[in-house]
C-alpha cells in the first residue's frame, strides 16, 4: 500500500472516531458567520499585501477577511465539537482565516487526543489530505499546523523509514507547500531530541529555488544548532559555498556576532 493509500485509509477511520465526540450544533456555516462578523476591511487590505496574494506572488489569490490571529483562534476554541465533514468545508473555503480556523481546531483535537494514537493517525491523514488538495497554502497555515500534527510521524508505532519515506516524497513535490511541511514537520522530532530528521529535510531542500524554503530550510538549521551547534557547523562547512545567503543568515542568527560574520565571509 502507498503512503497516500494509507492516509486515506486512516482519514477514513478519522470520520468515525471524531464522529462519535461530536455534538450536533457546529457547523461550518455558523463558524464562517462568526468569523464575517469579526472581519475588518482596513487589516484584511493590509494583509493581502503582507501575504503576497498579487498575481505572480505565492499567495495569489488567497482572499483575507482581516482577522487577528488571537480572534481566529477564538472563535475556533469555540468551534471544538465540529463534525468531520463540517470541518473539510471550512478547511476548503476561498477565505484564509477560515482555512486557519479549520488547522487550529484540527491541531487542538490532534492535542486533546493524547492517549488516541488511532485518533491521532487519523487527523495527521485528514492533514495530509487537505496539504495536497491545496488548502494548507500559505506559510503561516503551514507553520501553525505541521509541528503539531507532526509529533504522529515520529512515535516508535510508526518507524522512522516509513516517516522519512514520507517527507521525501513531500520534499520531492512541485508544491511549495508540501516542500515547506516536509521541514516543519520535523519541528516535531526537534521538541523530543532527534536531529536527523530536521537534517535530511534541510539535505533535501538545501538548494531549492524558493524564497520561503530557503528560510524554512534556515530556520530548520538553526533550531538543530539550539541542540547541537556541532551538527550545525559540520552542516554548514558541507554546503557553505552555495548555500543560499537568507538560509545561511537564519541559520547563524544565535552565533555571537564574530562568528557570523565568519560565515558570511565564507559564502
Amino acid at each position: 500500500m502507498s503512503i497516500e493509500s494509507s492516509m486515506k485509509s486512516s482519514r477514513a477511520a478519522a470520520s468515525r472516531l471524531v464522529n462519535e465526540r461530536v455534538g450536533p450544533n457546529t457547523s461550518a456555516q455558523r463558524v464562517l458567520t462568526e468569523l464575517h462578523a469579526a472581519a475588518s476591511p482596513e487589516r484584511a487590505a493590509l494583509m493581502q499585501r503582507y501575504f503576497k496574494t498579487a498575481e505572480g506572488q505565492y499567495g495569489y489569490g488567497d482572499i483575507f477577511l482581516g482577522l487577528s490571529v488571537p480572534q481566529t483562534r477564538k472563535i475556533a476554541a469555540n468551534s471544538l465539537q465540529i463534525a468531520p465533514a463540517e470541518l473539510d468545508e471550512l478547511a476548503q473555503s476561498k477565505e484564509h482565516e477560515a482555512r486557519l480556523c479549520a488547522l487550529v481546531i484540527l491541531t487542538t483535537q490532534f492535542k486533546r487526543a493524547k492517549r488516541q494514537p488511532a485518533l491521532r493517525e487519523s487527523l495527521l491523514a485528514t492533514y495530509d489530505c487537505w496539504l495536497r488538495a491545496g488548502y494548507v497554502n500559505n506559510w503561516d497555515l503551514v507553520d501553525v499546523s505541521a509541528p503539531t500534527l507532526g509529533q504522529q510521524l515520529f512515535t516508535p508505532e510508526r518507524g522512522s523509514e516509513s516517516t522519512d519515506t514520507y517527507l521525501a516524497e513531500l520534499a520531492a513535490s512541485d508544491s511549495l507547500w508540501l516542500r515547506r511541511a516536509s521541514v516543519i514537520y520535523t519541528f516535531a522530532a526537534l521538541s523530543i531530541g532527534q536531529i536527523q530528521p530536521t537534517l535530511t529535510s534541510c539535505e533535501r531542500l538545501v538548494y531549492d529555488s524558493e524564497d520561503l524554503i530557503n528560510k524554512a530550510v534556515g530556520w530548520a538549521l538553526r533550531e538543530v544548532g539550539k541542540r547541537d551547534i556541532q551538527a550545525l557547523k559540520d552542516f554548514l562547512r558541507a554546503h557553505i559555498s552555495a548555500i543560499p545567503r537568507v538560509t545561511l543568515r537564519y541559520a547563524i542568527e544565535k552565533m555571537p556576532e564574530a562568528e557570523r560574520q565568519k560565515w558570511l565571509r565564507y559564502n
